[in-house]
């Protein structure tokens, strides 16, 4: 095994989840902590000079083997960290994430009594991440897959006395299991087809056989079409596209530290993270690169309007996520996969921030969700107000053509243009969902921001406070809420986050979409094919235009008529939405219920009545009446059985004459 520092990067944070979980009666929460945060500490601190010679330096490639993972018959697999650009911006975004959710998880989870398994899932969540990252084959890359899995079922199930939370946690992992049979499958072919499942080695036997075909029978289709839609299904249920989004949501019943995580720098991003991998596959199957488009767009538009309706705080911001993945999708469905990496890279500082920020509110206004029961909360928290409303302008993608902006707008922008500038399967369609649902995203944000933070505060009549707490049951006089702004530990990692979500577009987008590209993003994948096409002026400020609209539009909502939304709540388009277009209904109705009818039809019909009833039962009855029959001439009286061998005898000798008869002729 070489150890080196890049190991140390991937290492360090099992080892200190194993510590901080095994050992946590002898060592206590405090310890706990300080371990596990200090190990994603080292470990951001390892990668910032990897990150750092990709952007200004030259940039080497490497692959470190560390041992042997597999090895049967022929197929093997290495344990290794692959260093290129790719990797070295994924380690960078996951260390930077997973260390400020830490660090405000100490005041977080300061009341909870079980902080140091929260800590060690935390950075086992980590360290799956940064295996599947730096991956050199599609093993490691499924171990590190299915691990970022399993520490999400643990960490939204985390506080496992609630039923919800449970439940989300089991609905997060048959819906991922869906998606990842298909990835399985995706693996399996690639293997069948290329003869290898590490990363190059696929792609240069792709590139030298792209007419290979892949069928059974007389069906068949181009294999390299086979495996990139097979890996895709795979991203769909992990990064929570169309069809597979229904466990994102319900993900929120974690605590808020883990959404964080799980949607600035985990489990979502990995798909998108793996598509932009195979880049060089998808390069060459434009059906399958089509299909990503045309789900990810698809997606975009969707989760935007569900956001709209939705009012739990965490909610709005979930569905923000599952609409920013879809503009990342779309982006490397027409092949964009530097600017799909660029906003994943800017969508992970602003949407890190948004969830704390929404945590620091909960924890101010004693853990209330509901936005129709907050209000008014900018004075008392001032400086979580600024920065969710940095948060918010990143989201929003906010900036003027030619002159800059927050870091949300030069990575939206450049998706938007190069779907617009793309001749692929679905990319026009895809142009016109990310425009749509740039108007609804400015829409939904202000929503969330002036519900939260404007106007008077909104008392909640349901809920049940302690009768000590002074600050529960009166609002200040001014209309403010009776909240109260979160302690340093809690904010200090907003201000981090806050400085991302400015500054990340504007520094980096050189080397992710300009001049300095050709030095930094093309040792990991193409540019974009539209990225140096000259646009139409109106397509170049449509973002900017939708954006503001959208602004104006939940000024007049929700600042100066607040009463339209309340008549809006009774019609039956807000009903749709707000239940998110009946999806989990719908799949209740087919998947849930419909598998229970056909598991009572196997079983009372197949199983009782057909099997056991003409098997063991029916043979048993069948044994029970006959019993019951012979039982009746056992009456112990000697004639009964004199009569009985008269008749026998009788029968015999009467068998007897008639075959002899038969005999003599």
């Amino acid at each position: 095994m070489e150890f080196s520092t890049e190991a140390l990067i991937v290492l360090a944070p099992l080892f200190a989840a194993a510590f901080a979980g095994l050992f946590q009666r002898y060592i206590g929460d405090r310890v706990a902590m300080a371990v596990t945060t200090a190990s994603i500490g080292l470990a951001l601190a390892l990668s910032l000079p990897i990150f750092a010679d990709f952007v200004w330096g030259e940039g080497r490639e490497r692959t470190l083997e560390l041992f042997r993972f597999v090895d049967v018959a022929g197929f093997t697999s290495t344990w290794s960290v692959r260093i290129d650009a790719m990797s070295a911006v994924m380690l960078v975004v996951v260390n930077t994430v997973s260390f400020l959710v830490h660090v405000y998880s100490i005041g977080y989870m300061a009341e909870d009594p079980h902080r140091a398994r929260f800590f060690s899932y935390l950075s086992f969540f980590t360290f799956a991440m940064l295996a599947l990252v730096t991956a050199n084959d599609l093993l490691q890359l499924f171990f590190g897959w299915e691990g970022v899995g399993v520490a999400s079922y643990l960490l939204i199930g985390f506080w496992y006395h609630k039923r919800s939370a449970n439940d989300a946690a089991i609905k997060a992992f048959i819906v991922n299991r869906i998606g990842d049979f298909g990835f399985a499958l995706g693996i399996m072919a690639a293997f069948f087809c290329y003869g290898s499942i590490e990363f190059n080695a696929i792609f240069h036997a792709a590139a030298a056989n792209p007419g290979l075909m892949l069928g059974v029978d007389r069906f068949s289709a181009p294999a390299v079409e086979v495996v990139s839609f097979l890996l895709f299904i795979g991203a769909m249920g992990k990064s929570a596209q169309f069809f597979l989004h229904v466990w994102l949501p319900d993900a929120m019943e974690g605590p808020t530290p883990v959404s964080a995580l799980i949607h600035a720098a985990t489990m979502v991003t990995a798909g998108v993270f793996m598509v932009c991998r195979f880049g060089e596959l998808y390069h060459l199957a434009p059906y399958a690169s089509g299909f990503v488009t045309i789900v990810g767009a698809t997606t975009a538009l969707f989760a935007a309007t569900v956001g709209l309706a939705q009012n739990d705080i965490k909610r709005v911001v979930a569905y923000s996520t599952c609409s920013q993945l879809g503009y990342m999708f779309f982006a490397a469905g027409v092949g964009a996969y530097n600017a799909a990496m660029f906003h994943l890279f800017t969508h992970a500082f602003f949407k890190a921030l948004l969830f704390l920020g929404a945590g620091s509110v909960i924890t101010g206004l004693h853990h209330e969700q509901d936005m129709r029961f907050m209000g008014g909360v900018r004075k008392p928290m001032p400086i979580t107000w600024a920065m969710m409303t940095i948060g918010t302008l990143a989201l929003i993608g906010f900036g003027i053509p030619g002159l800059g902006g927050f870091a949300g707008f030069y990575s939206k922008d450049a998706i938007i243009e190069a779907a617009y500038g793309s001749h692929g399967i679905g990319a026009q369609f895809a142009f016109w969902c990310g425009v749509s649902a740039a108007l609804l995203t400015s829409f939904y944000s202000w929503r969330l921001a002036f519900m939260t933070f404007e106007g008077k505060f909104r008392s909640n009549p349901h809920a049940h406070h302690d009768e000590h707490d002074s600050h529960a049951h009166h609002a200040p006089t001014d209309g403010s809420a009776p909240a109260h702004e979160s302690p340093w530990i809690m904010l200090a990692p907003l201000f981090v986050l806050a400085a991302g979500a400015i500054f990340a577009g504007w520094l980096f987008a050189p080397y992710f979409l300009g001049g300095h590209a050709a030095n930094f993003w093309d040792h990991a994948i193409p540019l974009a094919h539209g990225e140096h096409h000259e646009f139409p002026t109106w397509v170049i400020w449509a973002p900017l235009t939708v954006t503001v609209t959208g602004f104006l539009l939940a000024v007049i909502f929700y600042l100066w008529q607040p009463g339209a939304p309340k008549a809006l709540a009774k019609g039956p388009a807000h009903a749709f939405l707000y239940n998110k277009w009946f999806f989990d209904e719908i799949y209740d109705f087919i998947f849930v219920k419909g598998a229970r009818a056909l598991g009572d039809l196997f079983w009372k019909v197949g199983d009782q009545k057909i099997i056991d009833g003409l098997g063991p039962d029916g043979i048993a009855a069948t044994s029970r009446f006959a019993s019951r029959q012979v039982r009746k001439v056992q009456t112990g009286f000697v004639y009964h059985y004199s009569f009985i061998m008269l008749i026998a005898a009788i029968g015999f000798g009467a068998y007897a004459i008639f075959a002899g008869m038969g005999g003599g002729r």
